[in-house]
């Protein structure tokens, strides 16, 4: 794999446009802290599950990344960092994990082995949406950290936005979570993006601690990252201080995370190394107006 494009943000985080042996490109993300240097990792060409709020999904699938293209991004990666060793992996770039989980689970050991990179599997997370047997399956082959995306506090709202809960739903997840085999001192982090408008609000707090009672959980809210792919909106800071505060006051070590690398599109769910793939995907709300214009017409 080739480096195409390097962009640097203004809070010092970097997004790379890595060149694929058959032309296609993926991204991933380095980004700098105080006492830890974090590098967010793409698993696929683009991603098969479609969720509604993701730059990514809007490219479509063309195939899952080779064990050595995983790798590939860590040891390119370093080398923009010479005085400095990744500290931190997350696999929460491009793709879903599990569903490229033998050659994810093969190069994460070789990230973990003293003569690969040394990391120790709390150092490395994966993230998913939630596929309950490949989830399973991690659970006894790998003792790397899970992030959950959960993202909706009922059946109905989560469908609508993830359709991956029409066959894994809320109810059957929170089960899958709460048998999940953690090693000694995890926890599983619930990622949720808060949508201005559509799972932002006190009631939906409350809906999620509700449904996280009996999960050894940590969430880590993320307000949605604009981008002129899809409609959704970032909501109010007081929104976003309520919806913590909420989850706090239940009992939940809750986080609101920084927006890093947003002037460059490097923020959560705004990777897109998919646009010379499957480029002029539409919006949710032209695609709207399509099917308007067409029940009108008759068509």
């Amino acid at each position: 794999m080739d480096e195409r494009v390097v962009q640097r943000s203004n809070d010092g985080t970097i997004k790379f446009l890595w060149g694929l042996w058959d032309g296609l490109q993926v991204e991933s993300v380095l980004i700098p802290e105080d006492k830890r240097l974090t590098l967010c990792i793409s698993t696929q060409v683009g991603c098969p599950i479609d969720c509604d709020f993701c730059v990514t999904a809007k490219g479509g699938f063309t195939r899952n990344l080779t064990k050595g293209e995983i790798l590939g991004q860590v040891v390119q990666a370093q080398m923009h960092s010479p005085d400095r060793p990744i500290s931190n992996i997350v696999l929460m770039g491009m793709g879903e994990p599990l569903l490229n989980l033998d050659n994810v689970i093969e190069t994460m050991n070789t990230a973990q082995d003293s003569d690969g990179l040394g990391l120790s599997h709390r150092k490395i997370t994966l993230s998913t949406v939630g596929l309950i047997p490949q989830m399973e399956e991690l659970g006894r082959r790998s003792r790397i950290n899970l992030a959950v995306s959960l993202h909706g506090t009922t059946e109905e709202q989560r469908s609508a936005i993830m359709p991956i809960n029409r066959k894994y739903s809320l109810e059957d997840l929170v089960a899958a979570m709460k048998a999940y085999p953690l090693p000694p001192r995890k926890a599983i982090t619930i990622e949720y993006i808060l949508l201005a408008g559509v799972n932002d609000t006190i009631e939906d707090a409350e809906r999620l601690a509700r449904l996280l009672r009996g999960v050894k959980a940590k969430v880590n809210l993320i307000p949605y990252n604009k981008n002129p792919y899809t409609d959704y909106g970032r909501p109010t800071d007081r929104d976003i201080l309520a919806f913590q505060e909420r989850m706090m006051a239940r009992g939940y070590h809750t986080i609101t995370r920084l927006n890093r690398g947003n002037d460059i599109d490097a923020a959560c769910g705004q990777l897109g190394g998919y646009e010379q793939q499957k480029p002029g995907r539409k919006s949710k709300a032209e695609r709207q107006v399509e099917l308007a214009e067409k029940a009108e017409s008759g068509a």
